[in-house]
């Protein structure tokens, strides 16, 4: 029987939630349901909010830094979660992953460079290239039976051809599901190592990887990955703290972390917050058993998705997701365009979803659905949906 009680409504407005407090300044309905943005709609685990409330308490928030016991904490996490052993790794804390990609882009390549990326991906990453200046190179994944898949023959001869110096992987993978196999992560992997390229290794959804799946680090996979790879972990998806702004990037060749270093210094950027560090080393010390009751119930609310997708609203098809917990849901059998689309979702069905074209041309026809929230707002929100389609 599960501890923790994710069923329970917890209201979030007026709480400076951007989810959902910001209707109004995006240009979307007040009375929209917010299945967007990826944060959950979960309380953090009580050790975490303990862990802030004695934080608080004590009334000081001054300028603040880890020391070994939260070093500690780390390797003891991903020691347990991943058989990872961070000893070789230099560590450095950012306010968060996105910021860490940007930073490592400008500080590992240079202006006009090629950088490549597997579109419908997480949109900051062409960002992060295309307002740095650098060159966007798209592997566009194949999708095929409700699965993606890579295109290694495009990847190899875009990591030859286009003179590519950077490849920035998501896995597991926002916004199409995908658990990475080690066989997937190894071919890609020898590919960059056969062409000098860096990698920045986005894996903030690893804690989110159900049962038939097993997520893996992917510079841990070869040691001739460990030497091209800035490794992105936090704690903000897994726990709920993005608002903490805490991340952690595990860099292991010298020469990386150097120019990461230097470039990140650029910023003006130095420690993190307290309540961060606070939040972050409670979850990695008391937030296990929680995140294993979580992670039953993403699992139970993905199957009453799919289910309802595949019972009532037949033409809507559910990509299976192998870890985080944002569905990729393909509308194209409906025979709208995207602006009609997304006008029936919004206006119709008075859903606040993330369309499909902002994470690349291959979404095209796609929504992404943030599913962690409890599931009688997931069940008010699928029935929305149905009736919105019925006279389509």
């Amino acid at each position: 029987m599960a501890k923790y009680d994710f069923d329970r409504v917890v209201d979030r407005r007026n709480t400076y939630s951007i989810k959902h407090g910001s209707a109004a300044q995006r240009g979307k309905p007040e009375d929209a349901l917010p299945l967007w943005v990826a944060d959950m709609d979960f309380q953090s685990p009580p050790c975490v909010i303990d862990a802030l409330t004695k934080q608080s308490r004590h009334g000081i928030f001054g300028y603040s830094d880890t020391g070994d016991a939260y070093l500690e904490t780390l390797r003891s996490w991903f020691a347990r979660r991943f058989n990872w052993d961070t000893e070789p790794y230099r560590l450095i804390k950012t306010p968060g992953v996105v910021t860490a990609i940007f930073i490592a882009v400008r500080a590992l390549t240079e202006t006009g460079d090629a950088i490549l990326i597997q579109q419908p991906v997480y949109y900051p990453f062409a960002s992060a290239v295309q307002r740095t200046g650098r060159k966007l190179v798209v592997n566009e994944l194949i999708y095929e039976n409700g699965k993606y898949s890579i295109d290694f023959d495009d990847f190899e001869a875009k990591a030859a051809g286009s003179q590519v110096k950077l490849f920035i992987l998501c896995n597991p993978h926002n916004p199409v599901g995908r658990v990475w196999t080690r066989a997937e992560l190894t071919r890609l992997g020898d590919i960059c190592v056969r062409h000098g390229i860096t990698v920045i290794s986005d894996e903030i959804h690893q804690d989110f990887v159900y049962d038939g799946h097993r997520h893996s680090i992917f510079a841990e996979l070869n040691p001739a990955y460990r030497d091209l790879t800035v490794t992105c972990t936090a704690p903000s998806k897994t726990f709920n703290l993005a608002g903490l702004q805490l991340s952690n990037i595990f860099i292991a060749n010298a020469r990386l972390w150097e120019a990461f270093q230097r470039e990140y210094g650029r910023c003006g950027l130095s420690q993190p917050g307290v309540m961060g560090i606070a939040a972050c080393q409670a979850a990695y010390e008391g937030g296990e058993d929680w995140l294993e009751d979580l992670l039953s119930y993403l699992a139970g609310s993905a199957a009453l998705m799919r289910d309802f997708l595949r019972e009532r609203i037949p033409r809507i098809r559910m990509t299976e997701p192998e870890g985080t917990y944002l569905a990729w849901v393909d509308f194209r059998a409906l025979g709208l365009d995207g602006p009609t689309l997304d006008e029936m979702i919004l206006r119709k069905a008075k859903l606040w979803l993330d369309d499909g074209p902002m994470f690349g041309a291959g979404g095209s026809g796609f929504q992404r659905i943030n599913y962690a929230c409890p599931r009688s707002v997931l069940l008010e929100a699928l029935e929305r949906l149905e009736r919105a389609i019925s006279p389509i």
